[in-house]
């Protein structure tokens, strides 16, 4: 059941994953403190150093002074899901922030998109980098290839920046969407699938990168498309995995049966006709069929298992429950 307003003690939060950041952490937080004091915000940020091995854990622990700091240290680098899906349970904004440690997001665009947020009922958020200081051919135009992609996928047709780290969402939003592998490029995705689909986008501001180098390599975006896959699949097949392979499986052995009912009778017919024919095992048609037939019993079969396997689920009837009268 999602929070009621009443029960956040902060106008927002602001979660920050980071890893060997040490040089960014201390002008970000000073451009976040200006901008929050600025429009008489509570506020807290939340920084979780996902394994960093330079010195932003000593960086944050001299942060820490400050009342409006936590923070969180990995044992090791788990990666910017984890950090986020931490971040975000141990929010208590009525508003969630999130942006990245390297100084190329601007704290200075979070008061438009909370407004944004409040003044036209939506649930989310997100940040379009619309210029970007990256290198095109390495970062840009794969980015827009993914982009659009993840919009056909998930249907979310009025989000250009799926990736972008500078997002705001309703508390509720976070706490009823679960991050793990590499699902932050997702988190739209993820909220629609929960219900909230009242997604905005505003254009942010993109600054290029200040200090150390990117932790991003174009590795990320075919990882990035096997996720989006799995995420489509499990959206909309993960409580009824029967469904999708029962259905393949069953057509594909009604081919395979087909195709050899047809084998078999081409060569009765020229049996009972005298007419001289192949030896069925001959023809490469029999053992396609054959194969077909195979085949759409194993898909049937792991449909089954599926099925077997999503009813042991402990979470297979947890529903996001808006309101209860």
């Amino acid at each position: 059941m999602a929070q009621q307003q009443s029960d956040y003690t902060l106008d927002l939060s602001i979660v920050i994953p980071l890893y060997n950041e040490e040089k960014s952490l201390a002008p970000l937080y000073n451009r976040i403190a200006k901008t929050m004091q600025a429009e008489g915000f509570a506020y807290e940020v939340i920084f979780v150093d996902d394994g960093s091995t330079d010195n932003s854990w000593q960086v944050i622990e001299n942060l820490v002074k400050s009342p409006n700091i936590h923070a969180l240290r990995f044992a090791r680098n788990y990666g910017k899901s984890a950090a986020l899906q931490c971040g975000f349970v141990r929010a208590k904004g009525r508003i969630v922030a999130t942006m990245d440690a390297d100084l190329q997001d601007a704290p200075e665009e979070l008061p438009a998109m909370m407004h944004m947020l409040e003044v036209d009922n939506l649930h989310l958020v997100s940040g379009w980098k619309q210029k970007r200081y990256d290198p095109r051919l390495t970062k840009n135009l794969p980015s827009k290839l993914f982009n659009a992609t993840a919009r056909k996928v998930s249907g979310i047709h009025n989000l250009h920046d799926f990736n972008c780290g500078l997002k705001v969402y309703r508390n509720e939003v976070v706490k009823n969407i679960e991050l793990y592998n590499d699902m932050h490029r997702f988190i739209p995705f993820l909220a629609k699938n929960e219900g909230y689909n009242r997604i905005g986008e505003k254009v942010v501001k993109h600054a290029k990168r200040q200090f150390g180098t990117s932790k991003y390599g174009i590795s990320r975006f075919f990882n990035g498309f096997l996720d989006l896959i799995t995420l489509w699949f499990t959206s909309r097949y993960g409580r009824k995995p029967m469904h999708f392979f029962g259905t393949i499986g069953t057509l594909i052995f009604i081919l395979g049966f087909i195709a050899l009912g047809i084998v078999l009778v081409t060569k009765l017919v020229a049996l009972t006709k005298g007419v001289p024919a192949p030896l069925v095992t001959n023809r490469v048609y029999i053992f396609l069929a054959l194969t077909a037939m195979i085949i759409g019993v194993q898909l049937f079969t792991a449909g089954f298992l599926g099925e077997l396997l999503a009813k042991q689920n402990q979470h297979r009837n947890d529903y996001n429950i808006l309101q209860e009268l």
